[in-house]
C-alpha cells in the first residue's frame, strides 16, 4: 500500500477520515496476518464494511503474543511496554519510525506549539530505567527540539529539579514538566512551588510504586504542589503511534488522524453511544504498518464534542502505564 503519511496526516474533516480509515482497514485486513485471521474467525467480510464504525477492533492483548505487522519489512525499532514483574509485555514492531516521529511532532505542535518555545523537563524514572520505551523516544526528540539549555531529564534528582523550576519561574520561561504520576507525587511531597504558568503533564500510572488514586484527588495534590490551576495529561501506549492530550480535568482530545469509539462491555463487537461508559476502541491511522484498529483494556466516556475521558480499566486487565487512573 502507498503509505505516504500526508494521506492521513492532512485529514481535516470527517469524510476524509472515513475514506482513509476504510482504505487502511482493507489493506490491513489483507496484509496483517493476525488481523486477517481475527476477522476471518469473526466471519466478517472485509469488503462489506462501508463505515469505520463497522470495522472490527483487534484486542490489544495480541501485541503481547504476536507480531502485529502489515508487511514483511524489518522493523526500524521495537517498542515494548513497561509491564509488572511476571507479566508478559507488549511489543510494537515499528517498520517506519519516521511515521511515529511525524505523528508525535504534529500532535505536540497542534496542542502546544513549537517545542523550541519551551524549556522541557522530564521526570520519568521508570521509563528511563528500561529499554524500548516509545515515550522516552518521543521525549528525547522533544528535548532536542526544545534547544533550551535547561531542558533535560532529572531521574531522582528532585533538589536539582526544584532549583531549576524556581529559576525558570523567576525568568518567566514557558516550561513543560512531563512526569510519571508517582514521581510527580514524590516530588511534591518534598517540595512545593508557585509556578502558575507551568504546564505539568502526567503520563502513566503508579507503576506499582504507590496506591492508585482517583483522578480528582491526584490532580488536587499536584495542583497545590506546583501552584497550577490544572494538570495536563497524555494518553498514549506502546501499541499506538499517536497520542491524545488533556489540558485538564482528564478530558482528552485526539489529533485528526486518531479517533476514539466505545464498545459495549458485555458485547465487544457492538458500539455504544456517547456519554455512556464503555471499552475504549482506538483508530490510529499512524499504525498503518501494524494495525490501526485497537480494542484497549481501558474504560471511558465520549462527550458530544468528541472529547473523551478515561475512567478506569477492565477488572482483569493488567496494570500498566497509559492513564490508568480510576475516577
Amino acid at each position: 500500500m502507498n503509505t505516504k503519511t500526508e494521506h492521513f496526516f492532512s485529514i481535516d474533516n470527517s469524510s476524509q477520515f472515513e475514506e482513509r480509515a476504510l482504505a487502511i482497514f482493507r489493506y490491513q485486513a489483507n496484509h496483517c496476518l493476525i488481523y486477517h485471521e481475527y476477522i476471518k474467525q469473526l466471519d466478517i467480510n472485509a469488503h462489506q464494511i462501508k463505515s469505520y464504525t463497522e470495522i472490527p477492533f483487534l484486542p490489544i492483548s495480541f501485541f503481547k503474543t504476536q507480531d502485529i505487522v502489515s508487511s514483511d519489512k524489518n522493523p526500524d525499532i521495537i517498542f515494548t511496554s513497561s509491564g509488572t514483574t511476571g507479566h508478559v509485555t507488549s511489543k510494537h514492531l515499528v517498520q517506519d519510525v519516521s511515521i511515529y516521529e511525524k505523528s508525535y511532532n504534529m500532535a505536540f505542535e497542534r496542542f502546544y506549539g513549537a517545542p523550541d518555545d519551551y524549556c522541557i523537563l522530564a521526570l520519568l524514572p521508570s521509563y528511563l530505567e528500561r529499554e524500548g520505551s516509545s515515550l522516552i523516544y518521543m521525549v528525547d526528540d522533544l528535548l532536542k527540539k526544545s534547544r533550551h539549555p535547561q531542558s533535560g531529564y532529572f531521574l531522582h534528582n528532585h533538589e536539582e529539579l526544584f532549583s531549576t523550576l524556581e529559576e525558570l519561574n523567576k525568568n518567566h520561561q514557558k516550561t513543560i514538566l512531563i512526569g510519571v504520576t508517582y514521581a510527580l507525587l514524590d516530588f511534591v511531597e518534598r517540595y512545593t512551588i508557585q509556578f502558575p504558568n507551568l504546564i505539568v503533564m502526567e503520563t502513566g500510572g503508579m507503576k506499582g510504586k504507590r496506591r492508585e488514586m482517583v483522578r480528582q484527588e491526584l490532580h488536587h495534590i499536584l495542583c497545590n504542589g506546583f501552584g497550577v490551576g490544572s494538570i495536563h495529561s497524555e494518553y498514549g501506549m506502546t501499541e499506538l503511534l499517536s497520542q491524545a492530550y488533556s489540558y485538564g480535568n482528564g478530558i482528552f482530545n485526539c489529533p485528526p488522524w486518531m479517533k476514539i469509539l466505545l464498545r459495549d462491555t458485555s458485547d465487544p463487537l457492538s458500539l455504544i453511544k456517547n456519554n455512556q461508559t464503555g471499552g475504549i476502541n482506538v483508530i490510529d491511522l499512524a499504525n498503518i504498518n501494524s494495525c490501526s484498529f485497537i480494542a484497549t483494556q481501558d474504560l471511558g466516556k465520549i462527550h458530544s464534542n468528541n472529547s473523551f475521558e478515561v475512567i478506569g480499566r477492565f477488572d482483569n486487565a493488567d496494570i500498566r502505564g497509559c492513564n490508568l487512573l480510576v475516577q
